[in-house]
């Protein structure tokens, strides 16, 4: 079927390079020449702008936005509006604050258009091996843009989890529990690393054979082994570790709903600890540590 693809990074250029193996009718648009050129290059249609891409749309159009969350998405979608028509759908696939999603359907159902909130999940990864779909809208929208859930998806990859913010919603969580498990095991291959009475251990192999019938087996843990392959030590990656904000929507859901979820908030705060390159809080434990037993400190 046809649709348009606003946003042509690393996952939007991906998707619409499935898109189009799968025959769909792409119209793309990029802030960046080279990006729709590209696709272009695939058989996309490049559009000069906005209001030249919904114009290359049949009715009912289908807008599928790729863009940083928060105020990227709110004026994408103020400047598409004037050129939509009642029933035509778009589909936000990026990592958007589900109150937000709520918040754009009702305003788009006000005036007669569709929005789903389409939790994406694959990364780089999802050109080939497809993308987890968790989808929020109405029915009769989510039903009409199937094909391209399904084209997008592996076999049952995609789901319709709920109304409009449920997508988002759902991925929401789904990040949240990612934050934990990342920072099991970080924490765990690092006592390896550190370990003084083995500090031969291989962790590529080890990363290796837990991927055959252990209970920690996983993608994740297959990415690992990557990793350690390329470089055991990870020597030339920096310990920073940014945060697109799911996991701060999790834990601040959790407070909401009185859930306690210490393992998401901790690996979350262990995230912010990453970024600083000395932590104060630690200068004071030291200090204090020194005043009342005289255990010794390290100096600058």
């Amino acid at each position: 079927m046809q649709l348009a693809m606003i946003g042509l990074g690393r996952m939007g250029g991906n998707m619409t390079e499935r898109l189009i193996r799968d025959r769909h009718s792409v119209v793309v648009y990029d802030r960046s020449s080279d990006a729709v050129q590209k696709s272009g290059a695939l058989g996309a249609s490049p559009a000069k702008d906005l209001a030249d891409l919904c114009a290359q749309l049949k009715a009912p159009r289908v807008i599928w936005i790729m863009v940083p969350s928060g105020a990227p998405v709110d004026d994408t979608i103020q400047a598409l509006v004037p050129h939509l028509s009642a029933g035509d759908v778009l589909i936000d696939g990026g990592n958007s604050n589900f109150n937000d999603s709520v918040r754009r359907g009702a305003e788009l159902a006000a005036r007669n258009i569709e929005f789903i909130d389409a939790g994406t999940s694959g990364g780089v990864w999802g050109l080939e091996n497809g993308y987890c779909l968790m989808v929020g809208g109405s029915k009769r929208a989510v039903t009409y843009c199937e094909p391209i859930f399904k084209t997008l998806a592996p076999p049952d990859g995609f789901a319709h989890v709920g109304p409009v913010g449920a997508g988002h919603y759902v991925k929401m969580v789904h990040n949240g529990i990612e934050y934990g498990l990342l920072q099991a095991y970080a924490e765990g291959y690092e006592v390896l690393h550190a370990s003084k009475k083995f500090p031969e251990l291989d962790l590529e192999q080890i990363s290796s054979v837990w991927q055959h019938a252990s209970v920690v087996r996983s993608w994740l843990n297959e990415l690992a082994m990557r990793a350690f392959s390329k470089d055991a030590s990870l020597s030339a990656i920096k310990g920073w570790v940014a945060d697109s904000g799911e996991g701060r929507w999790t834990v601040a859901e959790a407070i909401d709903l009185d859930v306690p979820a210490p393992v998401i908030t901790l690996s979350l705060l262990a995230r912010f600890r990453s970024r600083q390159e000395d932590s104060f809080s630690a200068k004071v434990i030291a200090a204090l540590r020194n005043e009342f037993g005289g255990h010794p400190v390290k100096s600058e």
